[in-house]
C-alpha cells in the first residue's frame, strides 16, 4: 500500500466518523427544538409566540437544517469523492438566512446590514451562475451541463 492509498483510506474513515458525529449532534439539535417549540408555545397564553419566541423557535429549525444540509454535503463527499459546489453555495444561503431572521436592525450597525447585503448578492449570483452553466465540480475536474 502506498501513502496515496493510506490517505485516501484515512480520509474515508475520518469522514466516516465525522457522519456518524454529526448524525448524533442533528438529533440532539432536534431534540432541543421540540423542546423549545414545546416550551414556547405551553406558556401562558397557550398557544400564542411573541416575537421573541418565534425568532427563537425559527433559529433553532433553521440551525437543524443547516446541520442536515451539511451532512448530506458530506454523504455527497464520502459517495463520489466531489465537492459539490451548489449544495455548500445553498448551505451558505441558508446560514445568512439564519442570520438575518435572528438579526435586530435596531441593535446592528448599518456597515454590518451593507455587508450582509453584500453577502446575501454575492451568494445569489453565485448560485444563479452554478445553475445557468451547469458546473459541478468532481474528481475528474471540472464538468459543464450534466
Amino acid at each position: 500500500m502506498n501513502l496515496l492509498e493510506f490517505v485516501g483510506k484515512f480520509e474515508k474513515y475520518f469522514y466516516g466518523a465525522l457522519i456518524v458525529l454529526l448524525m448524533f449532534v442533528l438529533v440532539f439539535a432536534l431534540g432541543n427544538l421540540a423542546l423549545t417549540l414545546y416550551d414556547r408555545v405551553s406558556n401562558y397564553p397557550v398557544g400564542i409566540l411573541d416575537i421573541d419566541e418565534l425568532t427563537d423557535v425559527l433559529g433553532t429549525f433553521l440551525l437543524v437544517l443547516i446541520g442536515i444540509e451539511l451532512l448530506d454535503t458530506i454523504m455527497e463527499y464520502f459517495r463520489e469523492n466531489a465537492i459539490h459546489v451548489e449544495i455548500v453555495v445553498l448551505l451558505s444561503i441558508i446560514a445568512i438566512a439564519r442570520k438575518v431572521i435572528l438579526l435586530n436592525p435596531a441593535k446592528t450597525d448599518g456597515f454590518e446590514l451593507i455587508g450582509i447585503g453584500i453577502v446575501i448578492m454575492g451568494l445569489a449570483g453565485a448560485y444563479y451562475v452554478i445553475k445557468k452553466a451547469g458546473i459541478t465540480f468532481g474528481p475528474k475536474g471540472l464538468k459543464q451541463g450534466e
